[in-house]
């Protein structure tokens, strides 16, 4: 069986989406590990809706079932005023049943976001998100300087996971793609050795 990280996710403007394939590559990149990518609905403002379970474009919506079911995790949102954005937290507010069995428990997870101010909070908002999956028991892995790109990003990056600054720097950089597939190469690998016997 291979080892499956679900790579989760919100985008609004397709630069969250752009990262997650490039955590996908990292990913796959590792011998007998599959990436799986899932994105989140939108939520209404006026009301409670039902999205179609295949969305017109990008990933499929994701469900419990993916989450519960994965080896390991990398969750990204865009900051929303140095927060994950609400329909990201809308789905992770809905993962009761799955804190109640532990099924993420001793798993790895990691983090990455979008920003598109200089100082829109990319910090706390990966630490936003480290916050649940703590509560859910998962094992929360970081970029360390080890990894070149984060040492000589002049963009984005950050120990707590990838990052991008979208509006100075339009399209990822060569050193947040790297770090993108860092972050898909050292959940992979973590997964797989939690999962050795």
């Amino acid at each position: 069986m291979p080892t499956k990280i679900l790579i989760l996710y919100f985008s609004r403007h397709g630069t969250t989406a752009e990262m997650a394939n490039h955590i996908a590559r990292g990913v796959e990149a590792v011998p007998n590990a599959e990436a799986v990518l899932r994105s989140v609905p939108d939520v209404s403002a006026v009301c409670e809706k039902t999205a179609e379970r295949i969305p017109a474009q990008g990933a499929i919506y994701a469900t419990l079932d993916d989450l519960a079911s994965c080896d390991g995790l990398a969750m990204g949102s865009p900051t929303h005023f140095g927060n994950m954005a609400a329909p990201l937290k809308y789905f992770i507010d809905s993962t009761t049943q799955i804190w109640f069995s532990g099924a993420l428990t001793g798993k790895p997870a990691g983090v990455f976001t979008s920003t598109g101010s200089l100082h829109g909070g990319q910090e706390s908002t990966l630490l936003s998100m480290m916050l649940p999956l703590m509560h859910h028991g998962m094992l929360v892995l970081g970029l360390p300087y080890a990894e070149t790109a984060l040492r000589e990003t002049t963009s984005g990056g950050t120990p707590y996971g990838p990052s991008h600054l979208s509006s100075e720097y339009g399209q990822l950089t060569e050193h947040e793609k790297t770090l993108c597939r860092a972050l898909g190469s050292r959940l992979a690998k973590t997964a797989q050795r939690l999962k050795q016997p």
